[in-house]
């Protein structure tokens, strides 16, 4: 399997990422924000987290014109998968990759910490090593977390099945709860919470690996 991770000014969590994508055994390449191409043979695209052009316009808005976002937007039309984490969901939805958006947390604050997730589907490459409806933990570390989407659209994506993954105590009110969706042939995640940050021993966690090695087991197979 060969993962890009995209790197922007301001991205903190590429490397994270990256080790996480090592750990189940993929060949990693990291991108400068200001390369135009990826490297040949990618299989999925990493949009990591941390504060992209310093929040300073809407989080993710600035990235998601860098001259990369437009070949990541090629690489998912032609059916190629993505990942995007906390500000990488934020790039995903500015991009239009992904519908929705993110804005403040409801209380206004930054919030940092572990929190339950319901496992909503198990219908995606994502997904597949949970079983829909279990419970996992994983870290959240946002201050524009709030997932914003309006009744049309949340029963589309309930419809469809592409609402991945629900708080079970929502901590900073994202409309239905909704803390990760996929694209509508599922092979695009974006998620707020870090499951790179719950992949190994010594995160204190390990609820995250199961995401990665699905993955790695699906693109491997393929």
């Amino acid at each position: 399997m060969k993962a890009a991770v995209l790197v922007f000014p301001g991205s903190n969590c590429d490397r994270d990422l990256k080790v996480a994508f090592e750990a189940v055994g993929a060949e990693v390449t990291m991108v400068w924000h200001k390369e135009s191409t990826l490297p040949d043979g990618v299989d999925i695209v990493g949009v990591p987290g941390g504060f992209s052009y310093g929040d300073y316009l809407r989080c993710g808005a600035i990235a998601a014109n860098s001259p990369i976002c437009t070949e990541l937007k090629r690489h998912v039309d032609r059916g190629g998968y993505a990942l995007g984490i906390c500000n990488g969901f934020q790039i995903l939805t500015e991009t239009r990759i992904l519908p929705g958006a993110l804005i403040r947390n409801a209380g206004l604050k930054y919030i940092c910490k572990h929190v339950p997730l319901t496992v909503t589907t198990s219908d995606s490459v994502f997904t597949q090593g949970y079983n829909a409806g279990s419970t996992v933990s994983i870290p959240i570390a946002h201050h524009d977390g709030n997932y914003q989407a309006d009744d049309a659209l949340r029963a589309a994506l309930a419809d469809a099945d592409r609402i991945a993954f629900t708080y079970e105590d929502n901590p900073n009110g994202s409309a239905g709860d909704i803390a990760g969706v996929l694209s509508e042939n599922r092979r695009v995640l974006g998620m707020m919470p870090h499951p790179e940050r719950a992949a190994d021993e010594g995160h204190g966690g390990t609820d995250g690996a199961a995401l990665f090695t699905g993955i790695a087991g699906a693109l491997v197979a393929a």
